[in-house]
């Protein structure tokens, strides 16, 4: 099944509205934590066009036509349909990586990160781990410190929701690229609690940067790498990252959700009590909706620490942490599991032990609040 079978956009913006109506108390209340957002994938087109404007540039979604509006730049994002998986991987990096273009100052990327906490510090996001995807902002001439400048002054504004930042590495550049990258990034160490990979895994294993993730590891970073929903030999890719990256395996796994096709690698997963950042509303664009709760069931039914994010809300119909835990409650998960996955993502985060106890303890007081028998 594919993507013929997946719910479509329209019928995917109407759940949104109805999970919203429903009006959900205890999943609004539970203190969040978010492992698997990509800073770039949360601007808004409200925010995008802002920056346009005030930065004099043209502004497009994809390779479509020049937008005139702020409401052109909203159909361009809320209407396109891609026929096959494939049209919706390449329409999505398009998009993704076309709006780069917006960024070119400190101040664009304080007000895209602030957006972000914003966004989320209304939804109870106490503490996240932000991808942020170098190699797209340098290879446009912009300087390290202007990009994190802005991100570090926004992340210090922003006290109600506590961060770290995951460098993530582009898997279609070359690996040579990669390590340059990394090593460009030490003087930041401060702010990167980990590294990570993404981009487009199409004939990429992960093994390809097993060179910069052992060194990562050496130098005392986390890693992490995204293994995206039906790729090809995504099982072989979910394999490495969980058994050999880094030399014994990765700290986390990105996605990952193929793992509960095979009864071998959720016994890895366990043995290796690693967690996983599952973004359920990312994937009902081209995988069929009704296989999704039940492999989110199987793989936490079984024990293994899974976690619901976001990834790309900006991107994927507005749906941010908020709407992708409402989505795994209507898929059938009760309250007292969404606490265990509120839980699951404070432990398998990187945030000091005294940032984890504040969390389970709010959590713990919210529960009972909803539940004091």
């Amino acid at each position: 099944m594919g993507i013929e079978d997946a719910l479509p956009r329209k019928l995917r913006q109407k759940l949104r509205e109805d999970l919203l109506a429903a009006n959900d108390e205890f999943v609004h209340a539970i203190p969040k934590v978010e492992l698997h957002v990509h800073i770039e994938g949360t601007l808004t087109p409200e925010l995008r066009w802002e920056i346009s404007q005030r930065n004099g540039l043209k502004v497009r979604f994809g390779n479509g036509p020049e937008l005139h509006s702020l409401e052109e730049l909203r159909y361009a994002m809320n209407s396109a349909e891609p026929k096959t998986e494939d049209e919706e991987r390449e329409f999505f990096f398009a998009s993704y990586y076309g709006a780069f273009d917006t960024l070119k100052t400190k101040q664009d990327y304080f007000d895209l990160a602030m957006n972000y906490f914003e966004h989320v510090a209304a939804m109870n996001v106490r503490y996240c781990e932000v991808f942020f995807d170098p190699q797209g902002h340098t290879s446009r001439g912009i300087p390290w410190d202007v990009m994190m400048g802005g991100f570090k002054e926004a992340q210090i504004k922003a006290e109600s929701v506590r961060s770290a930042w995951i460098m993530c590495l582009l898997r279609d550049l070359p690996p040579e690229d990669a390590m340059d990258h990394y090593m460009a990034a030490l003087p930041y160490r401060d702010m990167i609690a980990g590294i990570g990979l993404d981009s487009n895994e199409y004939q990429r294993p992960p093994l390809l940067f097993q060179e910069v993730f052992s060194l990562a590891r050496q130098e005392g970073f986390r890693i992490t790498m995204h293994c995206d929903v039906g790729q090809d030999n995504t099982h072989e890719h979910i394999r490495q990252v969980v058994s050999e990256m880094g030399g014994n395996g990765a700290d986390r796994i990105d996605h990952g959700l193929n793992a509960a096709d095979r009864s071998d690698l959720v016994d890895l997963i366990l043995k290796r009590d690693i967690g996983m950042t599952i973004c359920p509303w990312a994937y009902m664009r081209y995988q069929t909706y009704s296989e999704l709760g039940p492999k989110m069931r199987l793989l936490f039914d079984a024990g293994i620490r899974i976690t619901i994010n976001s990834d790309d809300p900006a991107f994927m119909d507005d749906a941010w942490i908020l709407h992708n835990l409402l989505l795994t409650k209507h898929f059938g998960f009760a309250d007292r599991e969404i606490v265990t996955l509120a839980r699951n993502a404070v432990k398998v985060s990187w945030a000091a032990q005294s940032t984890k106890d504040d969390i389970l303890q709010e959590i713990d007081a919210v529960y009972r609040r909803f539940y004091p028998s």
